[in-house]
């Protein structure tokens, strides 16, 4: 429900001069950062898990994994908005920046 809305969310907290911080598809709906686990990444895994099932594979015998690929989009457009200055250092980390 709330990744449907994110648009609207972004656009409500950047009126209301509020920083929005939230997944990676909230940045990039216009959220002033976004930070999460990359979902293709994500998906891939669980179709490999999907594949060991079904080859046999008893569920409680698989192991249990974290993601370990996360992305972190920045909107310098928002940050704008905003009136704030981003550090280079993030800008230099980040996956994404929309400008």
């Amino acid at each position: 429900m709330l990744r449907a809305g994110a648009a609207r969310l972004a656009d409500m907290a950047t009126k209301n001069r509020l920083p929005l911080i939230g997944d990676v598809d909230f940045g990039q709906a216009g959220a002033l950062i976004g930070f999460g686990a990359n979902l293709p990444e994500l998906f891939y895994r669980g179709a490999y898990f999907v594949d060991k099932i079904l080859k046999g594979a008893r569920p409680s015998e698989l192991p249990v994994e974290q993601p370990v690929k996360f992305e972190l989009v920045v909107n310098l457009k928002t940050a704008k908005a905003l009136s704030l200055t981003v550090p280079p250092s993030l800008l230099a980390r980040a996956d994404e920046v929309i400008e």
